[in-house]
């Protein structure tokens, strides 16, 4: 009886320090309490991980809607496979410069705000860009930082009244093919944003004080792929 106590303990203990990944992407440590629901897992009330592995192949995920700042066709966000890992992806190819291509959570929205996503730019001839959105208002008006490894650098921008402004930049080595780990910590007026760990930009603004979506963002034929994607209150992880 002590033997099947002792290994019940441990399997709980195990669990509890899972590590929710796939393939070649790094490891997140998800702690209880946790209920997993769609392709997402709820590690807590307020902080949840899109892990799109219980999505459908093909289609976009339940809860999300897409969205376009400037010209063209509608966007196209599907869920595919990565050589056996399921990942969101942006896949239109349409051309014009001043195009951003959105998708939004439908039921997260925050005014402090930590988001981390894992981004991999995967094709484009004009631009291979991506991250994530916050402060959403509608597809005019929110935050975006992204990389782009056709020009090497990590930016802010705020984007109001459907103009794009640029708050900071950093030159970084992006290389196409590969994944990256965004995060950004917003606080009252106070935004930092780190490339794969390392804080690169911060920047005061405000422009949108207010509660907003939580989303991610490409511009123009940027094929870029996403995964992990994990919102919480500011100061969660």
């Amino acid at each position: 009886m002590k033997v099947l106590l002792w290994v019940f303990a441990f399997s709980l203990f195990s669990l509890n320090t899972a590590y929710f990944r796939g393939t070649d992407k790094e490891k997140i440590p998800v702690n209880f309490p946790l209920v997993v629901s769609g392709g997402h897992l709820q590690v807590s009330a307020h902080d949840t991980l899109f892990t799109f592995q219980n999505d459908s192949v093909g289609i976009l995920p339940p809860g999300w809607t897409t969205a376009l700042t400037g010209r063209g066709k509608p966007c196209r966000w599907e869920v595919i496979d990565d050589h056996g890992n399921k990942v969101l992806a942006q896949l239109s190819s349409e051309t014009p410069d001043y195009r951003f291509n959105l998708i939004v959570n439908d039921n997260l929205e925050y005014k402090n705000v930590e988001i981390s996503v894992r981004f991999k730019g995967v094709k484009g001839h004009g631009d291979q860009g991506g991250g994530p959105v916050w402060r959403y208002r509608d597809a005019n008006n929110y935050y975006v930082v992204r990389a782009n490894p056709l020009e090497n650098n990590f930016r802010l921008y705020k984007v109001v009244n459907g103009n794009r402004r640029m708050l900071k930049s950093a030159s970084l080595r992006i290389d196409t093919g590969k994944w990256y780990t965004i995060k950004v910590v917003m606080n009252g007026n106070r935004i930092v944003c780190y490339f794969n760990g390392k804080k690169e930009l911060e920047a005061v603004d405000d422009t949108f004080s207010q509660p907003g979506k939580t989303g991610l963002w490409t511009k123009s034929d940027a094929g870029t792929w996403f995964d992990d994607f994990r919102v919480a209150p500011a100061g969660t992880f």
